[in-house]
């Protein structure tokens, strides 16, 4: 009547080990998924498509950003996302690591980005495309997120560029 089935205890034990195994697998998984890349690019897309000019704001989630012709590059320690964009082009305004505060565009373009008028940073629309030119020609590199992302489009004489930043 006491008797202990050797089967019995086998299942027990090989029931133990795939739980613990599951427990293990769950722990495994990111608490978040990672950032959102593709609502990011629909706010640069529906900016940079646009006939006038225009501004937006998109709200990070992310640890750092890159910035390339054709799409945008969002990661943190839970992944990297990756969106491809629409718009024909987009010009990155790069904010300063503390680590490399010469490594970065044109203050003249980041102060368009943040709201100056083109006139009031350039001379001539000339210099402003000539400006944005060197800031698409720069490789795009990881750089840490802001909080918030504006996507300005500006209109300066008959230079038409959307800054990124």
């Amino acid at each position: 009547m006491f008797e202990i089935h050797l089967d019995a205890t086998y299942a027990w034990l090989g029931l133990a080990v795939v739980s613990v195994a599951a427990v293990g697998v769950a722990a495994a998984f990111p608490t978040s998924p990672p950032p959102d890349a593709d609502g990011l690019a629909r706010t640069v897309d529906s900016v940079a498509d646009g006939e006038y000019p225009a501004t937006a704001e998109h709200g990070l989630a992310a640890e750092r950003i890159r910035l390339a012709s054709g799409s945008v590059s969002l990661g943190d320690d839970r992944g990297t996302a990756r969106a491809a964009l629409d718009a024909p082009r987009i010009t990155p305004v790069v904010r300063p690591p503390a680590a490399a505060p010469n490594a970065t565009t044109d203050a003249r373009l980041r102060r368009v980005l943040d709201g100056a008028p083109p006139d009031a940073a350039f001379d001539d629309p000339a210099a402003f495309a000539a400006a944005a030119d060197r800031a698409r020609a720069a490789d795009a590199k990881w750089t840490p997120a802001p909080d918030r992302l504006t996507v300005r489009r500006v209109h300066y004489g008959g230079v038409r560029v959307t800054l990124v930043g």
